[in-house]
């Protein structure tokens, strides 16, 4: 499994992770980019480095129609299985969707797919896997993110400390929390910057302060 979402991608990698250490059979994809980690980069969708990408419905809509009709210029889909199906706890309907620019074969690859998820009892696997899931703590995880607050720092009024060289980087940041976690960096006198790296926000700090600052933000609740 691989995470290409546009927004949210750390969170999930969170929800994910949690999943797996409380006993979901998951398996994370490595980025083929020599950083690594399962949150994915656009080379990784054209290298099919996961067997699964987790997407935004947006983006999964807008990937889907782009390697389908990449090969005639935007206006004919040419190959594919088409948009479906929806799967979802308690779903019972198979609703597989192809669009106004499908051509024939993905309109028939869309066919031989929902014959196959027929034939492979797909809502008995997917009732099975909400069962697993839950099992490991889904609701809650998904509870606990809900509800998690801000920590504080970001009401205060805290004082930017000296500027220093920042040439490390630290990932994994929620865009909308980027620049309370700057703030929280200042408040015990580690100067950082908020910035935007190849897989979404980073913050920078110095080289000597990168470790420090990794714990106060993983301490914080911003990072794994």
């Amino acid at each position: 499994v691989g995470i290409l979402n546009v927004d949210g991608a750390r969170q999930t990698e969170k929800a994910l992770k949690e999943l797996q250490e409380n006993g979901y059979d998951i398996t994370f994809a490595e980025s083929a980019r020599a950083d690594g980690g399962c949150v994915m980069r656009g080379n990784d969708v054209l290298q099919g480095t996961p067997d699964i990408m987790v997407t935004d419905s947006l983006t999964g809509n807008i990937l889907v129609k782009m390697l389908s009709s990449a090969a005639t210029g935007g206006s004919f889909e040419a190959t594919g299985y088409g948009y479906g199906p929806g799967i979802g706890e308690g779903y019972e309907q198979l609703v597989m969707i192809v669009s106004r620019a499908s051509g024939a074969p993905v309109i028939a690859g869309a066919i031989r797919y929902a014959a196959q998820l027929v034939r492979n009892k797909v809502f008995e696997v997917a009732k099975a896997e909400f069962a697993a899931a839950k099992k490991a703590g889904l609701k809650e995880i998904l509870d606990a993110r809900k509800a998690a607050a801000k920590p504080a720092a970001a009401e205060e009024d805290v004082k930017e400390p000296p500027k220093e060289i920042v040439t490390a980087q630290i990932a994994g940041i929620e865009v909308m929390d980027l620049e309370d976690a700057v703030k929280a960096l200042w408040k015990i006198n580690i100067y950082a910057e908020s910035g935007m790296g190849c897989t979404g926000p980073i913050i920078r700090v110095s080289d000597a302060n990168l470790e420090k600052a990794h714990e106060e933000l993983k301490k914080a609740g911003y990072i794994n």
